[in-house]
């Protein structure tokens, strides 16, 4: 369970490794398209890490690293094939970030640290807790971008026809003081929990 749970809170790749930054800062600019790449995401990083730590005893430690691209690079593939099928919307308004799965640091950060060197259900707990703190991360992120850069969220109006929308939330910059401010709310929050198990 502690596995699961510490991808969530304790070690969650966005808020407190700082893991993945390009395509959260770079497709945040609504809930469903954080939701949506947190979610492939999390296909990737699941399936790889099923597939190399069933490997993990086969594969040359001197060629992990190829081997690890080549087994996300596939379920990179079958992700973005099918979002091209069945979500084509959601796979224009993501573009180049999906394929760009395969370099994502939380991916073959999991791969090299956790999956090669542990047994299959481990791993596989430990890439659903990755995924779903990234996903939850990058949801979270594009709410509050969404919700104050246009008003809606999950494309829901949330305000009346008074509301006037600070759109610079939904730019770039808007993505970096988010994240900032979330960052730092999170570290904080970590500080006082600390803080209390000392005392």
């Amino acid at each position: 369970m502690s596995n699961f749970t510490k991808g969530i809170f304790e070690e969650n790749p966005v808020f407190r490794l700082v893991l993945g930054m390009c395509p959260t800062l770079a497709v945040t600019s609504s809930a469903e398209n954080g939701m949506g790449m947190g979610l492939a995401s999390t296909f990737v990083l699941t399936g790889s890490s099923l597939i190399i730590s069933m490997l993990r005893k086969v594969i040359p430690p001197k060629i992990r690293i190829p081997v690890f691209l080549v087994v996300i690079a596939t379920f990179v593939t079958i992700t973005d094939l099918c979002m091209a099928a069945y979500l084509p919307d959601l796979h224009r308004s993501l573009g180049i970030f999906i394929p760009l799965i395969v370099v994502n640091c939380i991916v073959i950060g999991r791969a090299e640290a956790f999956a090669f060197k542990s047994p299959v259900l481990p791993s596989l707990v430990d890439a659903l807790g990755m995924g779903c703190g990234f996903t939850a991360a990058l949801t979270l992120l594009g709410s509050v971008r969404e919700t104050l850069g246009n008003g809606t969220i999950f494309n829901i109006p949330l305000f009346g026809s008074q509301f006037e929308p600070a759109i610079m939330m939904i730019l770039p910059p808007g993505a970096f003081l988010t994240l900032g401010l979330l960052l730092g709310y999170f570290n904080y929050v970590s500080l006082k929990k600390k803080e209390r198990r000392a005392c």
